[in-house]
């Protein structure tokens, strides 16, 4: 049995100016803008939501299946995640297209001129699931997440038309898609993953109410961001899990993709529902408390202990009897 995470795979090249934009644009002119802007500072993250997903499991002991489409620049990213327990031998590798990119400038006064390449992932739609459930077996769930929008339908369609019990996250493309895309990447999934915000624009995007979802899908998780997590299911009481207390808040990207590998790994161990949204709390704190969203390692005394004080000590042990990978 296996988790196949599908989804974007990219790298942020993050670059820092020190004065303003502002000063070096003259407004009625703009339709002849060439400016350049010397920077001070370039830091480049590993990124992208399904290698960040599959990271958090691979921490946690777990061996994500990644499916998602690259460039030929893919070997040290890949050489990264492998080291991490992540199985990349079903990453798609584009002859012709490097690996997504997301480019930014931010200046002094936080304004970003920003650009997003999306390159090989529009190859994604080139993926078929059974030969990977072929290689690795069946899979527990998987995982569909943001990518090429064609590739998102496809895999949604062969899980269903194979059986294979399927994850729905759309999360940024709620916001490009249409009712036709949004509708079938939600109809018939066991869990569906949003934030509250995409909460609404599910409800408004696909032209059914909150009851309908719900009975569109096995689960509805709903991040709430400092609030902690909702769970829904059809004809039951909602769940409500706090989140954990922040030590500092550095850097909320990446921290939804954190959550997801935390909830997805308890529930591959058998775990219920309220126990996986502990988990995937207790490990989205790790990244919002530092810059980088493949940057946080684990340890297993720190990690139960910030657990128990956040969720009890039962959570703890139970958690605890599953985490066998990590050090001391």
């Amino acid at each position: 049995m296996s988790l196949l995470i599908a989804g974007s795979i990219a790298t942020d090249h993050l670059m820092t100016f020190p004065g303003k934009f502002s000063d070096s644009l003259v407004v009625d002119q703009l339709d002849k803008l060439s400016v350049s802007f010397l920077v001070e500072e370039l830091d480049v993250r590993r990124g992208g939501c399904a290698a960040n997903i599959c990271f958090g499991l691979g921490n946690l002991g777990l061996e994500p299946v990644l499916v998602g489409a690259v460039g030929e620049d893919f070997a040290e990213y890949r050489s990264w995640l492998q080291r991490h327990r992540v199985d990349c031998d079903s990453v798609h590798v584009s002859d012709t297209r490097h690996t997504a990119r997301f480019v930014c400038t931010t200046d002094s006064a936080h304004a970003q001129i920003a650009s997003f390449y999306a390159g090989a992932m529009s190859e994604a739609r080139e993926i078929e699931l059974k030969p990977i459930v072929d290689r690795v077996g069946d899979p527990d769930y998987v995982l569909i997440g943001p990518d090429d929008p064609e590739a998102m339908l496809r895999h949604t369609d062969e899980c269903r038309q194979r059986g294979y019990r399927f994850v729905s996250d759309p999360s940024q493309q709620l916001a490009f898609g249409d009712g036709e895309l949004i509708r079938p990447l939600i109809d018939g999934a066991d869990l569906l993953f949003s934030n509250e915000y995409e909460s609404s624009l599910i409800i408004q995007k696909t032209g059914w109410s909150h009851e309908e979802v719900l009975s569109r899908v096995g689960t509805w998780v709903v991040t709430l961001g400092p609030d902690g997590v909702r769970i829904e299911r059809e004809g039951q009481e909602p769940v409500h899990v706090p989140a954990v207390p922040e030590v500092r808040k550095v850097e909320p990207t990446g921290v939804g993709d954190a959550f997801r590998a935390g909830f997805l790994a308890a529930l591959d161990w058998g775990l219920p529902h309220e126990r996986a949204a502990q988990l995937g709390c207790l490990l989205a704190v790790y990244v919002v408390e530092q810059v980088g969203t493949q940057e946080y390692t684990l340890s297993r005394t720190h990690f139960l202990n910030r657990c128990e004080a956040a969720y009890g000590e039962d959570a703890a042990a139970e958690i605890g009897e599953k985490l066998r990978t990590l050090r001391p």
